[in-house]
């Protein structure tokens, strides 16, 4: 079966993996263009490019659907596209070009969690059980028919990266066990259910400070959740103070590990030494 492969984030790498590991290696790949990352803004690959090259596989990297791109990928005579973290709506056009459809690998039980942040908004809202939803892509954002789901218990405080690496997993493991199901015609596709539909935004570096006035279990979920990007934080003497683990105690918040900006990370107890007057986070 010949197979494009479009993703971009760590999360599309996992799942570009599972693919090859399966004998399911795409002729293409198309992840995002390369862009300015860190405080030099250097130019950077996505994790999808990174990986898919270290395996010979070839990459496209389109800033938009235009003609030329959809001959492109037309030439490339699909079969299928497996779409997993790839960042952008794909156009009816580009849909249209594989005989047997689209599928796309969410990490949240769909229709809960449409959009950007599913994994952040499970952490966040204290979920007790999340999971992995293939569906068959369609023109509007994580509505596809549904075509599978595994649920996965959280019963512990994972951070966002564990979460993360999990449901990757999960939903890679899903896949290799669906594309073979769908492709022969042996399993049914069930529309969502739009009423239960909830929707995730892109989180950004404002969504990180710390609202002191939250609880405290609020926000231990936060520092979960928003950590390593785009971070939780607060304010010492005017600089950003970054909140890299904590946990409660005895309904309490007690911070675990800190890192002032251009500092290394550091265990709250050695900041506190060195900053004794710190009292009242703002």
């Amino acid at each position: 079966m010949r197979i494009i492969f479009f993703g971009t984030s760590e999360f599309g790498a996992i799942i570009l993996e599972k693919l090859i590991q399966a004998s399911y290696s795409p002729v293409l790949v198309v992840t995002t263009p390369d862009k300015p990352a860190g405080r030099k803004q250097v130019l950077t690959p996505p994790p999808v490019k990174v990986f898919a090259k270290t395996h010979g596989l070839e990459v496209f990297q389109p800033e938009k659907f235009d003609k030329d791109a959809l001959y492109k990928i037309q030439n490339t005579s699909p079969d299928l596209f497996v779409v997993a973290a790839y960042g952008k709506i794909l156009p009816k056009a580009l849909l249209d070009i594989p005989p047997k459809g689209s599928l796309n690998v969410h990490p949240s039980l769909l229709p809960k969690y449409r959009g950007p942040s599913p994994v952040q908004a499970a952490l966040l809202n204290g979920d007790q059980e999340t999971g992995v939803s293939i569906i068959v892509l369609d023109e509007k954002m994580d509505h596809g028919p549904i075509l599978a789901v595994e649920r996965l218990s959280m019963q512990k405080n994972y951070t966002y990266s564990e979460l993360h690496n999990m449901l990757a997993e999960l939903g890679g493991n899903l896949l290799i066990r669906t594309i073979p199901l769908w492709a022969e015609g042996k399993i049914q596709a069930k529309a969502q259910d739009e009423a239960r539909a909830t929707y995730t935004k892109m989180i950004t570096w404002k969504d990180g400070r710390i609202d002191w006035g939250k609880p405290a279990e609020y926000i231990e979920r936060q520092i979960r959740a928003f950590n390593p990007e785009p971070g939780t934080y607060t304010f010492y003497r005017e600089q950003v103070l970054k909140l890299r683990k904590a946990e409660l105690r005895d309904n309490k918040l007690v911070m675990r590990e800190v890192q002032l900006a251009g500092k290394k990370p550091m265990s709250f107890e050695d900041f506190l030494r060195g900053h004794q007057d710190y009292a009242n986070p703002q």
